[in-house]
């Protein structure tokens, strides 16, 4: 009996041992500023807008000019739909760190979005030229939606193919590209440029809906029509599902 008195004792002891360390790393993690910033990612991430803005919002409490969290926050306004406040801490945190590129892309898509399309053009242009920048194909493909909605597509053209340059496996570059080559009625780079993405992305059905409308306008009508017919049955989306019928109509005719 003594023995397991000593036993529960000596459990007791390591039990208390164990929490008490547990307890102060809970306590340190809860006042620092960079775990509380990577929280917020984790929630920004998955989509989960108001509590990455609690998190991060905790971190810029802790750190009030913490860069990194004052970018997140003013993303995760963008995403909630609301540019104006994302703009406020996007400018806040290049007010702190001028040299921070990924806040200047993510200001220039906000001001994009708010229509201020010379502000946002600046922003891209000066987010490109930062050597040190790693995700400088996100500027680049940025002006080149930027000057696409121009109707420049020579300089579209141009600047998503230095985002290329920079990410070969940059799905949405290269479906841009095949949209800028439609507009130029080059069909085959166009055809070229959705087929890159499919095999990156080969179950994704926007691309392949856009292969078939390439294919289509290119006269090759029996690729088209295999296309639609092998995604029709997966499509969602109303228009997308009466585009697909029309083109099918036009085809079989």
């Amino acid at each position: 009996m003594r023995y397991k008195l000593i036993l529960i004792a000596f459990i007791t002891m390591y039990l208390i041992f164990c929490v008490s360390p547990q307890k102060k790393i809970e306590e340190a993690r809860n006042k620092d500023p960079r775990h509380q910033y990577n929280l917020g990612l984790v929630h920004l991430n998955r989509g989960n807008i108001d509590e990455a803005i609690r998190y991060l919002n905790m971190s810029l409490s802790l750190s009030p000019n913490y860069y990194l969290a004052l970018n997140a926050l003013g993303l995760a306004y963008f995403m909630k739909g609301n540019p104006q406040e994302s703009t406020k801490y996007l400018q806040k945190s290049l007010a702190i760190n001028p040299t921070f590129s990924e806040a200047r892309n993510n200001l220039g898509m906000v001001y994009q979005e708010m229509g201020f399309i010379d502000k946002a053009e600046r922003e891209f242009i000066i987010a490109t030229a930062d050597k040190n920048y790693n995700s400088r194909e996100n500027p680049y493909y940025n002006l080149a939606k930027l000057y696409l909605d121009k109707e420049k597509l020579d300089e579209a053209l141009e600047y998503v193919q230095k985002a290329l340059e920079l990410n070969k496996k940059m799905v949405m570059a290269h479906n841009l590209k095949g949209t800028i080559h439609e507009k130029l009625k080059n069909f085959d780079e166009a055809i070229e440029s959705y087929t890159e993405a499919l095999k990156i992305f080969p179950q994704d059905i926007n691309l392949n809906f856009n292969l078939a409308v390439a294919y289509f306008k290119n006269n090759e009508f029996k690729k088209a029509k295999e296309i639609f017919e092998n995604i029709l049955s997966k499509v969602t989306d109303p228009e997308m599902r009466e585009n697909i019928d029309l083109y099918l109509k036009i085809i079989n005719k």
